[in-house]
């Protein structure tokens, strides 16, 4: 199942995505700009050379289930065009999507 919610924060409204999967949930909440997502997210793989061109803003936190979670965790990675926007880890999640209306 995949829910969409309105996640309202800071200077605006995200969306919340939730995907349910066997055994593990996806969670992510986007804004216009980027988005953070669970552990799941590969940051690594988005700053590698063959797709640093695509200057994707998104980061990462680890350990939680629930958009609220992920609202509230620090943020453990970003990518460099995150980065660049100002997110940065260990700032919360909520910190971070606020940025990136």
């Amino acid at each position: 199942m995949v829910s969409l919610v309105p996640v309202p924060v800071a200077g605006g409204i995200a969306t919340g995505i939730t995907v349910e999967l066997p055994r593990t949930h996806l969670v992510i909440v986007a804004g216009s700009r980027g988005y953070i997502m669970c552990g799941a997210l590969d940051v690594a793989l988005l700053d590698a050379p063959h797709m640093r061109s695509r200057e994707i803003v998104a980061a990462r936190a680890v350990g939680v289930k629930s958009i609220e979670d992920l609202l509230a965790a620090p943020l453990e990675s970003a990518t460099s065009a995150a980065q660049a926007l100002g997110v940065r880890p260990g700032m919360t999640g909520r910190e971070a999507v606020a940025m990136l209306l």
